[in-house]
């Protein structure tokens, strides 16, 4: 869990030149939420098709290609959709910028007021709501950005497309690999692996409860909790695909 600032640090960030900096320099975006989503799926996906085929009975080289399948194919998609939904807010937010420009051009007096009933209930009245009403009319881009964020709820920074698709898929399947780690070992191997579905539960409780764990140090809160939470997801996906395989274990022999 990262560490709060010391006192010392926290006065030097909040000096005026700093504070300027950090501002110029504009939010960060994070891709934790694309890493931890595709390593998660990832990792469930496979291992239920491994709880699966091996609930069904199949050797371990159907396993692996299975589940190699399963990596590329679905960890492609992920990505794909991932890069369009941030495409399509992207859109979405370019569009409703335009339409704001061209009511304010059409209509300013109207948008005018729109500003001064936004900042009035932020607490504003009397000259210093006038005051507030004039400064961020007198620039469009900001009056815009100001109707983006207040009156439709718009994150005026978002994700790189690229980089979220990219994270994503990269989680998928550098983390969603570890559940056929095992197989890979047995069918590799000359002295082969006694039950590598058990390794391969064991291998991916760790990968889940990892993932979890690592997913506190950004959100400050307990790493047990969250790696047992994400441990407790994947095994109850785990445990329905193995229920599932061994129901149909009869048909697919």
């Amino acid at each position: 869990m990262p560490q709060p600032k010391s006192l010392a640090e926290h006065i030097k960030s909040h000096q005026p030149q700093a504070i300027r900096q950090r501002l110029q320099d504009g939010a960060h975006s994070s891709y934790l939420r694309d890493f931890v989503y595709g390593a998660i799926d990832g990792t469930v996906t496979t291992f239920a098709i491994v709880s699966a085929v091996a609930g069904a009975g199949f050797d371990s080289g159907i396993v692996i290609v299975m589940g190699i399948a399963n990596l590329l194919g679905d960890g492609f998609s992920m990505a794909a959709s991932n890069y369009l939904g941030i495409r399509a807010e992207q859109q979405q937010k370019q569009s409703l910028r335009r339409m704001e420009e061209m009511h304010i051009e059409r209509y300013p007096e109207g948008e005018k007021e729109e500003i001064r009933e936004i900042f009035r209930q932020k607490g504003f009245e009397g000259n210093d709501l006038e005051r507030v009403v004039e400064v961020i009319t007198a620039d469009v881009n900001q009056w815009v950005d100001t109707m983006l964020t207040d009156e439709f709820g718009v994150a005026l920074e978002g994700p790189n497309p690229l980089k979220a698709a990219f994270t994503t898929f990269a989680a998928f399947v550098l983390v969603g690999s570890l559940p056929l780690l095992a197989f890979a070992y047995q069918w590799l191997s000359p002295i082969g692996l006694e039950n590598p579905y058990l390794w391969s539960t064991v291998i991916t409780s760790g990968a889940f409860f990892a993932v979890g764990a690592a997913k506190s140090w950004f959100i400050t809160l307990p790493w047990y909790r969250e790696g047992l939470e994400t441990l407790l997801v994947g095994s109850m996906a785990a445990g329905l695909a193995y229920l599932a395989g061994a129901m149909f274990s009869g048909v697919a022999v």
